[in-house]
């Protein structure tokens, strides 16, 4: 318990809590948005996955697609997204180290990429999370070009959320909003495994 002479918070503030909000004149509307998730930490496809919710309760079409995960996987943000009626699609063949064919995973990823460039092209979806799609370009199995060119020609009332590590410049390029995760502190470098609930 604090003495009357004392504060709770010993430490002098920093900066004075805002007065005033941030301008809105001059802003426009935009008809959709293409979001980009990257970075080396924890949380890019959380914070797409939060944004599904937020389009679902919008009572928007929305959909997945998970180029890395295999339906095998059961993770739990599919169940839940399913039952709100989110088209998913875990199209993935896991981890390249625990792969015994990679021209299989990269045939794989090509089909992937078939699902979300249709689910993107034929405009029924509001939202369209490419869930670690970053990782097939980065490896050459999907042409980033042609990826680019779907993104910034996507329609316009479809908006697309990217997630991976080092997305390619071209993508961040054509991009409304992107965030880049910055891992300061993660449990699995102090030896912690994955952990049902938080991780999956």
């Amino acid at each position: 318990m604090t003495s009357p002479t004392e504060t709770p918070n010993e430490s002098s503030p920093t900066e004075t809590p805002p007065e005033a909000g941030p301008s809105i004149e001059g802003l426009r509307p935009a008809r959709s948005l293409l979001l980009v998730n990257t970075g080396d930490g924890k949380g890019k496809s959380t914070a797409a996955f939060g944004t599904l919710i937020r389009a679902v309760a919008r009572g928007w079409p929305t959909a997945v697609v998970q180029f890395l995960k295999s339906g095998d996987w059961h993770v739990g943000e599919q169940d839940v997204a399913e039952q709100l009626g989110v088209a998913w699609h875990a199209i993935g063949e896991g981890f390249t180290w625990d792969s015994d064919d990679l021209s299989e995973d990269q045939a794989v990823a090509q089909e992937a990429w078939r699902v979300a460039r249709e689910l993107i092209e034929g405009g029924e979806h509001r939202l369209v999370v490419l869930d670690e799609i970053t990782y097939p370009i980065t490896w050459g199995w999907i042409p980033l070009a042609e990826v680019v060119a779907v993104l910034g020609g996507r329609p316009d009332r479809t908006s697309v959320i990217v997630t991976g590590r080092d997305c390619p410049p071209e993508i961040i390029e054509v991009a409304d909003t992107v965030t880049e995760m910055r891992k300061v502190k993660h449990a699995f470098d102090a030896g912690i495994v994955a952990k049902k609930g938080i991780d999956y």
